[in-house]
């Protein structure tokens, strides 16, 4: 069963210009134990630190956040008057994982915060994922390479010589793509390996 989320102690930047929805904004993060201050027209390097990012989508503009678009260091919330669907485009391609509709009412910001933390953090791991079959993908021709110079040297057909690579791979702790690495870097065979020794 999941915890309810505690944010005391955490930080956040309202990127917005002054306007009674940042102090109701600012009223609510206070409320939650959350240390927050209002920036306007940029984010400084100090604020790359902060734990949430809540912004004006009404009036901010590309370039104004110092990351590529839709790679944010930190959950976005974005802060939305105008449904309009360009800006709603625009809101998405930041990488905002929440939103609050202005005007805010006295509440709202926790959820807001919880969902965009949990959005965040299913991005980030997707992301990892990608990144990781990409690599192996990458170095598929590596693996395929330590197969068929396993299959000559040893007279084995493909599936054994596999299962040697596989085996000796998870003897050393390490990926079988990084084993065959290993092998193409002039390590040693399956049997002993650079990294078991």
């Amino acid at each position: 069963m999941a915890t309810t989320p505690n944010f005391r102690g955490r930080s956040a930047v309202v990127l917005h210009r002054p306007h009674a929805a940042v102090d109701a904004v600012l009223r609510q993060l206070e409320r939650l134990g959350i240390a927050a201050r209002t920036a306007w027209p940029d984010l400084t390097a100090t604020d790359l630190a902060a734990d949430f990012v809540l912004f004006d989508a009404d009036t901010a503009h590309d370039g104004q956040f110092p990351w590529p678009a839709g790679a944010p260091p930190m959950p976005l919330v974005a802060l939305i008057g105008s449904e309009a669907p360009g800006r709603l485009d625009w809101v998405l391609a930041q990488g905002a994982t929440a939103h609050l509709l202005k005007p805010v009412a006295s509440g709202g910001v926790f959820s807001a915060l919880v969902i965009a933390e949990h959005g965040f953090a299913e991005r980030r791991a997707w992301e990892a994922r990608i990144a990781d079959l990409e690599t192996r993908l990458r170095l598929r021709p590596v693996v395929v390479r330590a197969i068929l110079a396993l299959m000559a040297q040893r007279g084995l057909d493909e599936a054994d010589a596999f299962r040697e690579i596989r085996s000796a791979a998870m003897r050393q702790r390490c990926s079988i793509e990084e084993y065959c690495l290993d092998l193409a870097a002039g390590a040693s065979g399956p049997a002993t390996g650079r990294r078991g020794a």
